[in-house]
């Protein structure tokens, strides 16, 4: 009887092995959810992107003082509508631009750089649909009433009379009588228009003005452009200083960060 009982153990002992030994392995079934699941997460990642909220890095000085090199800033995309990828389509949003709220928008086509012709840009919006602009001795006049230098007016010194091929795109659309007077016949840098902004168009200007390449140079921006409004610095690291071990935590501007942009 003893010797019986032991014979019926073997099978039972070398099935647990193979079992056991077989269970270390993970199955198709485990590694296909694995895969679902990082999917799925990218996937979400990539829609809250797209349509809710994105990261935005300032990589030069032409929004100083309000904005730095630097500055990673939370740009709420919901307020303008959403840009649907790889499409011309934008989504309603919940806001419309208003005059001098900092704006995210893709800059229209610029000539002069062909590596990068309509990069994602952030500056100020000074000019609405229907508004008339000009601009006289570096003072900013928005239908004939004088714009306190405001955002501009800690601007580093620049050349007031200088003149680019960039600028030639005015002169199609100023105004050649008004009642500010007629346009100048070469627009420089601090003196240009009168022009009229037409409908679903907006004048952008950067706040460093002799160090802002804006709507003087590459023209106007069709609301469909619109890509968001920054909120608040998230993050800003002092590029300028990096002696420093570790710049990216040591060279860190505290006193930026939760800072709400206006």
């Amino acid at each position: 009887m003893a010797k019986s009982t032991r014979k019926a153990k073997k099978p039972n002992v070398v099935a647990a092995a193979r079992a056991g030994k077989g269970g270390s392995r993970p199955s198709r079934g485990t590694v296909w959810e694995n895969v679902k699941g990082i999917g799925s997460a990218i996937l979400i990642f990539l829609f809250i992107r797209a349509f809710f909220f994105e990261a935005y890095r300032i990589p030069s000085g032409s929004m100083i003082p309000a904005l730095l090199v630097g500055d990673w800033l939370f740009v709420n995309k919901m307020v303008y509508g959403p840009h649907v990828p790889f499409t011309s389509v934008n989504l309603p949003g919940y806001a419309e631009p208003k005059r001098y709220e900092v704006v995210v928008f893709q800059s229209p086509y610029q000539i002069d750089q062909p590596e990068d012709p309509t990069p994602t840009l952030v500056k100020r919006l000074v000019g609405m649909p229907g508004d008339t602009l000009h601009m006289r001795d570096a003072k900013l006049f928005i239908n004939g009433i004088e714009q306190r230098q405001g955002y501009g007016a800690s601007s580093e010194p620049g050349d007031p009379n200088e003149t680019s091929p960039l600028f030639d795109w005015q002169k199609q659309v100023a105004l050649t009588s008004s009642r500010f007077g007629p346009a100048p016949s070469q627009p420089t840098h601090d003196n240009w228009g009168p022009l009229v902004i037409p409908a679903g168009h907006y004048f952008m200007m950067g706040d460093n003005r002799y160090q802002s390449k804006d709507s003087r140079y590459w023209g106007l921006v069709p609301r469909e452009n619109m890509r968001g409004r920054p909120t608040f610095v998230y993050y800003s690291w002092n590029a300028d200083d990096s002696d420093r071990p570790l710049p990216f935590l040591t060279d860190i501007r505290w006193s930026r960060i939760g800072h709400w942009i206006k």
